[in-house]
């Protein structure tokens, strides 16, 4: 079985359908790590597409809070902007999914996914300190983790805690081969809005049968998710960050 791996969609249809475009063919499966929307200005087709294409999901916090199950409170004033404007143009079918999605970590085969960590779906694993907190809590030897927008992860071996290498922006693609005694957070980085200073779509490829993971980028149409935001009222903000990938 081979699956693809997304997360942190964020309502960018145009980011998720030039992933999918580059990714056909090459998975079996597809699954998602939260937060399907906010931020951008098309939730109702990325949650659509989740409905009749996820084999599994976990929510997100913005899953959440665009459907009132969490508070608003502590979002930037940017960001509950979006998830007020959300909630008024969500469909009732995709409210009631997101509502229903399961909190992570989810078991799917010999490896796990979830949004933040396997102790709390909202905590971000940004650093080192962050993962080590984790060392003797993850059930699986692979766990795909989202939240942070930034692509890589952690690899637990033997001689102690190693940061995964994360990709340039010259390259498309970048192969890791996991090694059976080392246990892994791997983040496929955000389809909607990365935050690492490269602003074209991230994912992964995961092939369970070959201990290989696949990280990709692929370019999208910028300016089609910026006209759509801007077009929508929402805070002007949210388009110009996607040009700079942050």
């Amino acid at each position: 079985m081979r699956f693809l791996i997304v997360s942190d969609i964020h309502s960018n249809v145009h980011a998720l359908e030039a992933v999918l475009y580059a990714a056909e063919g090459e998975y079996d499966q597809a699954l998602c790590l939260g937060d399907l929307v906010g931020y951008c200005a098309d939730p109702n087709p990325v949650v659509e597409w989740a409905r009749r294409s996820l084999r599994a999901i976990v929510r997100g916090n913005h899953d959440k809070a665009c459907v009132g199950l969490e508070g608003l409170e502590w979002f930037n004033p940017v960001a509950r902007a979006a998830a007020l404007w959300t909630m008024r143009v969500l469909s009732p079918e995709n409210t009631t999914y997101l509502r229903d999605l399961p909190m992570g970590p989810i078991a799917l085969d010999q490896f796990q996914i979830l949004h933040g960590s396997p102790l709390d779906e909202d905590e971000y694993l940004v650093n080192a300190l962050d993962a080590m907190q984790l060392d003797g809590y993850l059930d699986k030897n692979v766990s795909f983790f989202g939240h942070t927008h930034l692509q890589g992860g952690f690899a637990f071996r033997r001689r102690g805690l190693e940061r995964l290498p994360r990709m340039t922006p010259k390259d498309t693609e970048t192969a890791l081969y996991l090694d059976p005694d080392a246990v892994y957070l791997i983040n496929p980085g955000s389809v909607g809005q990365p935050r690492d200073g490269d602003p074209r779509a991230a994912f992964a490829l995961y092939y369970p049968h070959q201990n290989a993971v696949i990280f990709k980028r692929v370019s999208y149409d910028v300016e089609a998710a910026q006209k759509n935001i801007r077009q929508a009222g929402l805070p002007d903000a949210l388009a110009r960050r996607l040009k700079l990938g942050q």
